[in-house]
């Protein structure tokens, strides 16, 4: 891809983002120039950091009705009235009968945690490509990190979400949480966001890597590469450890009927008690409870995600770029 304009600026950067396409795309170009995918000085953690965030608030504001629907399906025991068999009759039929936003509800706290999470992921992404000896250093920082925000969030954020919940906003959910349960259970889902975190995003940048040196091999900026391979890597991610994504819902939302259903008292902690539970109220099946609307929701939500983040990567390093070509 080469940009086109009149000034001589424009047209240096384009050699820079691009490379030069007579050297065989070596990533430079006669003057040393580096190509748009090997830019360590000129693509600062702080694009990588904005990138990022803008990818995440998008692909979660976006794909979230569909998470609605995912968190709803995956309870062990649903309500007669919340028995779905496919994600368009449950979104209809939760319009319908709760309320057209009723979907959205709990949007806000996600998209709060949603931006600092991505900004820590892609930063940890970018940063173990180019200093591969720190890779389980920094790859260790950030999913610890991110284990903390999201665990809180998606604690949250499934509570809305299910069928006849007591709160009806995210404030009321955090305030009765905390007056009835302690600050503990925000975090009861830590160890398997935590565990679920690991491969998920390994098998995710793993896939999307290998992906790019296929379709996208010059590492040029290609929508179109960025949204296949985004969307496969994502779909095959979230298959994949689908049986931690149950566990960590039955722990966020601590269903009344399925914890007596298995004769449990009080609250449901750990992540093996977890899976013992979902084994004992549905068998081996009820690891993969709404696989389809998991995979459905995570394959146009990765898809949007890199998509989103490698264009503000490219227009926020090409905008650096252009602030210093000689005019």
């Amino acid at each position: 891809m080469e940009l086109r304009s009149g000034s001589v600026g424009s047209q240096a950067v384009a050699r820079r983002m691009d490379g030069d396409s007579r050297d065989g795309g070596g990533g430079k170009d006669a003057t040393g120039s580096e190509d748009y995918e090997n830019l360590p000085t000129s693509a600062s953690v702080s694009t990588h950091m904005t990138a990022g965030a803008m990818a995440g608030i998008l692909e979660h504001s976006v794909m979230y009705p569909v998470d609605s629907v995912k968190t709803r399906m995956q309870s062990l025991s649903p309500d007669p009235k919340a028995r779905y068999t496919s994600i368009y009759g449950a979104l209809k039929k939760i319009m319908r009968t709760e309320g057209f936003w009723r979907p959205l509800r709990g949007v806000n706290v996600m998209i709060m945690g949603a931006g600092p999470a991505h900004a820590m992921y892609f930063a940890c992404y970018e940063n173990m490509k180019r200093t591969l000896n720190d890779v389980f250093h920094h790859q260790g920082n950030s999913h610890l990190a991110n284990g903390i925000l999201k665990a809180f969030v998606w604690m949250v954020k499934q509570r809305l979400q299910m069928y006849n919940s007591q709160h009806r906003s995210a404030i009321s959910c955090i305030r009765t949480v905390w007056r009835t349960e302690g600050l503990g259970a925000f975090y009861r889902s830590y160890t398997t966001q935590l565990t679920m975190n690991i491969p998920f995003q390994s098998i995710h940048f793993i896939t999307y890597e290998f992906l790019q040196e296929q379709v996208n091999p010059h590492r040029t900026y290609n929508p179109q590469s960025h949204i296949i391979s985004g969307g496969l890597a994502g779909a095959l991610a979230a298959a994949a450890t689908t049986p931690l994504d149950v566990c960590k819902t039955l722990l966020n939302t601590q269903e009344n009927v399925a914890l007596s259903l298995a004769n449990i008292s009080g609250r449901l902690s750990g992540m093996a008690n977890a899976f013992r539970t979902v084994y004992q109220l549905n068998g081996l099946a009820g690891y993969f409870k709404g696989i389809q609307a998991r995979v459905i929701y995570q394959m146009p939500s990765t898809a949007i995600s890199w998509s989103v983040y490698e264009f503000f990567k490219y227009f926020l390093t090409k905008r650096q770029l252009e602030n210093r070509a000689p005019y």
